[in-house]
């Protein structure tokens, strides 16, 4: 027997740990890059072949084809990943060991424990979307997928916070965190594009942004070899029967020192008090309440002049916010700072209002909670003007405050669940959200807190001191352009996509991804704030502006991102114009900044309902005067930060108050982009739209005014109309009176929610700049394109249509959604519908008309000929004579029914429905132009049968005779039309 000799305490083995990410980067970028040369080589065009298209139009594979579906790729990645995992492990440990040298003695490894948990957790999920490919379950796959994405937000921002101070390592570790996550947003994009709307060749860009993620992600781990450079792991022998005590001697590795904190004093995270966490949340969420009372006022005034057609008297209640110049009273003023938590309880009657039944006492309740809250804010500013720390974690709550508002939003489809216009039946949480609002309420009177004539702003380190040059006007008015700017842009995260649409394929972002980029932006622009020097810079404004400008300018993608650029530079003047307003004489100048908002407010309505309002012809279709006049303000705002030359400290000392809110701040930010990612993956769509009855090639096609989504009782009416156009089984439905993304119908979305809920595609229509009250097509059938047309209206309302061409069953059909202008308008009615008939006559695919038309049916009546006779298109029921403003039409298409179905109390407008089956051979090109008037109006016949003639997937459902069902049910007939 050979014995070894005993060489207890010497290091057998020295590995430099800069070995172990080069190990773990070579096997990592081995498995992708050899899968994907072997894949191209052996499988290209299967594995750039998908559910929609294959080469030419897609020509690069996604990486789950490359490394999922075939042999032997698959198994050479599965091989390389493998041995990749060890390193990969050992990386998560030697980080944890780095972060707990710079732990102090009293300090807490929390922060070391969970970034060590989330990165093990992290490498797992790798495992579980690498191993368990879409080909074998692709729910496990993706469900991995989106573990190991959430968990990579963590781990880039926790390496980056707790990275030692190598400058050169930062630089490339940001570089390759923003590649990363600046490839994800357009990856949705087009991944959207692909399974929602099919449309070629989008998976191939969706694939190069895929593959550019995994290798972001590679090389961000990479940089490590630069942190590792200056320790080692070594072997030691311990002896044959314990473990020894061994100087491994100094070396550099214990010199090291990270980002927020040094080795011996400071840790990496200031320690957090359950309490002040509370705190915050509670105050977040109290914002989120002022936001959520603030844009429920202007959707419950607007149904009262919807309801009248005019003027109604309750605007006034706009200038319900007046009642913050009352701050001026110093005796009022200090009795809301001292008992501010009384005052948050006691506006919460605003959101307790959606019991009250009537509108109108609604409305007033609501009118009591936004005026208590502007008091209880603005008190609140102004009291801790001289607190640095405790002012900058006022704005920003009610900063994050916004933020939470818009991702509520987005998980309740462009609703707020606490509106009072919402209750349990229309899918609202308002006793929840009540409940919440006492709770952090209470928390607000139990908190011990110092007050504005208990706090002496000498004895206050960081305070903000006013110097000469100070304008109170121009930091008003800057705070009413800004108001103005955040309620009617930033209260809604699909806004700015609404704002930037155009026809097909020309949309941009959708809702759901340029919702999430819209959230980013603002955090982002939050993030930013802290900046002062630079977002208060006319560089910096002009960014802004020209963002601005692009966005109301440009349609598509392109606009959009112009309006990421402004989302940015807007929410980056947060705690700056709201700290500017805090300082200044409070009764004068939030009187002034509610009445700027009140007056932008009022123009921003004008500008669309010009013909209902007196002197509404001056800002008619002005909405670039409006936002000229916004900017104009915020450069007043930013101008005054200029002029008077403020004192701001930073304190950056541990457990400062200005330290602990942006700590705070940031750590909010994250979970709230992390809650939007998830609230987006729940809303994308599974599967691709499908007719209701493709055995008889139907297409079932109606029309429905629904006056903005707010019925009879002024309650959010989505879910009603849901079930409505589910149960008729509409495979195509055109809505008139749409357009929601205003402040006075509370930036709502109500084609999101349709849309997704009952998986069609949606066509919005002209957006909120273009001053009509808007049109949406849904659809069972791919839109292949649309345009947007504003027909001419020299007089009264701004008229919109769409003309869309659909792929039903493999043939183009055409159809018009359009809504015209008024009785009172009779040229504009005559312009307007010669231009429907112009482009109908010139289409030559079959063509269905959904529209709103204002005329008395049949032969002699001029509008009613204008666009029959005129488009050459048939009328569904000519001898249906009670129709005054809702009319369907058709060409070349098969009619076999014709309803008409009561409105539920929903709006004033019927629900008309016809059912067409789409020919297998249809007529020659542009026949219809070609052949005689007289002979054209006899290619069909209006024979009527019975409907036990007619088979059970042409006809009508059962559930809508007699009473009917929710208050739907056939009308003026009493039943539905069919035709042989």
């Amino acid at each position: 027997m050979v014995y070894l000799s005993d060489k207890k305490e010497s290091v057998l083995s020295r590995i430099p740990a800069s070995t172990i990410p080069y190990a773990h980067t070579i096997f990592g970028a081995s498995a992708f890059v050899f899968a994907l040369i072997i894949g191209c080589y052996g499988h290209y065009y299967k594995i750039v072949t998908n559910g929609v298209a294959t080469y030419p139009d897609e020509w690069f594979p996604s990486v789950s084809a490359t490394t999922g579906d075939w042999y032997p790729e698959r198994n050479i990645c599965q091989i390389l990943i493998a041995l990749a995992s060890g390193p990969r492990l050992m990386i998560c440990y030697l980080w944890y060991i780095l972060i707990l040298r710079n732990v102090p003695t009293s300090g807490s490894d929390s922060f070391a424990k969970f970034l060590f948990t989330n990165d093990v957790i992290r490498t797992i999920a790798c495992g579980g979307w690498v191993y368990v490919t879409s080909s074998d379950d692709h729910g496990i796959h993706d469900f991995a997928m989106i573990i190991y994405l959430l968990c990579t937000v963590p781990h880039v921002i926790g390496t980056m916070k707790s990275a030692p101070q190598n400058p050169r390592a930062q630089k490339l570790r940001r570089r390759f965190a923003y590649s990363f996550f600046g490839a994800l947003v357009p990856m949705v994009h087009f991944f959207i594009q692909r399974n929602v709307h099919r449309v070629p060749g989008a998976y191939t860009y969706y694939a190069l942004f895929e593959w550019s993620l995994i290798f972001s992600d590679l090389a961000f781990d990479a940089v490590c070899m630069i942190d590792f450079e200056a320790f080692e792991i070594r072997v030691v022998d311990v002896g044959m029967g314990g473990s020894g005590n061994y100087d491994v001697g100094s070396s550099s590795f214990n010199e090291l020192r990270t980002f927020g904190g040094g080795s011996k004093s400071k840790s990496i995270v200031s320690p957090v008090r359950l309490m002040d966490s509370l705190s915050f949340v509670a105050d977040v969420y109290l914002g989120f309440v002022f936001w959520s009372m603030l844009t429920s006022l202007p959707l419950m005034i607007w149904y009262f002049p919807l309801w009248h057609m005019g003027l109604s008297g309750y605007e006034a209640f706009l200038f319900c916010n007046v009642s913050v110049g009352l701050l001026g009273f110093a005796s009022l003023r200090h009795t809301i700072d001292t008992s501010r938590g009384w005052f948050h309880l006691a506006s919460l009657i605003g959101i307790y209002s959606y019991k009250i039944l009537d509108p109108a006492y609604r409305l007033m309740a609501v009118a009591a909670g936004v005026s208590l809250s502007l008091l209880t804010w603005g008190a609140t500013l102004f009291s801790q003007r001289a607190q640095n720390g405790r002012a900058e974690r006022g704005v920003l709550t009610l900063a994050l405050g916004l933020i939470l508002h818009n991702v509520i939003k987005q998980a309740w489809w462009a609703n707020n669940p606490i509106w009072p216009i919402m209750d349990e039946k229309t899918g609202g949480a308002n006793m929840l959200g009540l409940v919440v609002g006492v709770l952090a309420s209470v928390q607000v009177i139990r908190r011990q807190e110092p007050h504005e004539y208990e706090a002496k702003p000498n004895e206050i380190p960081g305070i903000v001191r006013k110097q000469q040059g100070e304008s109170w006007i121009f930091s008003a008015v800057g705070a009413g352009g800004y108001l103005f700017c955040l309620h009617s842009m930033f209260t809604e995260a699909a806004t700015i996509s609404r704002w930037s649409l155009g026809g097909y394929p020309n949309t941009g972002p959708g809702p759901i991804a340029g919702g999430l980029m819209v959230i980013m932006a603002m955090a982002g622009g939050v993030a930013l704030s802290s900046n002062r020097q630079l977002v208060t810079s006319w560089i910096w404004f002009g960014v802004g502006t020209v963002g601005l400008v692009i966005l109301h300018r440009v349609e598509g993608d392109v606009g959009f991102f112009g309006g990421i650029l402004f989302t940015i530079f807007v929410l980056s003047l947060f705690p700056t114009i709201f700290r500017s307003l805090g300082r200044q004489s409070p009764g004068r100048a939030f009187l002034v900044t509610v009445l700027v908002y009140n007056f932008l407010a009022l123009a921003h309505v004008w500008v669309v309902a010009y013909a209902f309002v007196p002197g509404g012809e001056i800002m008619r279709e002005r909405t670039g005067l409006v936002i000229f006049a916004m900017q104009a303000c915020l450069a007043l705002g930013i101008h005054n930060t200029h002029s008077t030359n403020w004192t701001f400290l930073t304190e950056t000392r541990k457990r400062s108050a200005f330290s602990i809110a942006r700590f705070y701040s940031k750590v909010s930010l994250v979970g709230l982009i992390l809650c939007s990612v998830f609230i987006c993956l729940r809303r994308l769509p599974r599967e691709s739209p499908k007719p209701y009855h493709p055995e008889h090639r139907l297409i079932t096609a109606g029309i429905w005014t629904i006056h903005f989504a707010i019925d009879d009782e002024m309650r959010n009416s989505e879910l009603r109309m849901r079930d409505a156009i589910r149960d008729l089984e509409l495979d195509v439905i055109g809505l008139l009176e749409s357009d929601l993304q205003r402040m006075i119908m509370g930036n709502r979305d109500l084609t999101q929610f349709l849309a997704e809920d009952l998986n069609m595609y949606a066509d919005y229509g002209p957006g909120p700049t273009k001053h009509t009250w808007g049109c949406t097509m849904l659809s069972k059938f791919p839109i292949k394109q649309s345009t947007h047309h504003l027909l001419p209206s020299p007089k009264g309302e701004l008229a919109c249509a769409i003309h869309a061409t659909l792929d039903v069953y493999g043939k183009d059909v055409d159809v018009i959604v359009s809504h015209n202008g008024q009785e009172e308008d009779l040229r504009d009615r005559q312009l307007q519908t010669t231009e429907l008939g112009r482009i109908m006559s010139e289409s030559n695919n079959p063509f269905l008309f959904l529209g709103y038309v204002v005329t008395k049916p049949g032969q002699g009546e001029e509008i009613y000929e204008l666009l029959m006779d005129g488009g050459r298109m048939h009328d569904i029921e000519p001898k249906d004579w009670d129709r005054w403003c809702e009319y369907l039409a058709f060409r070349g298409l098969k009619r076999t029914g014709y309803a008409r179905i009561s409105h539920g109390g929903i709006t004033d407008t019927e629900i008309q429905v016809g059912k067409y089956v789409v020919p297998e051979e249809t007529r020659a090109s542009g026949e219809h132009r070609r052949i005689p008037l007289e002979e054209f109006r006899k290619l069909e016949a209006y024979k009527q049968i019975e409907e036990e003639q007619v088979p059970v997937g042409l006809r009508y459902p059962a559930m809508f005779y007699g009473e009917g069902v929710r208050g739907h049910r056939f009308h003026v007939f009493d039943r539905p039309y069919y035709y042989a």
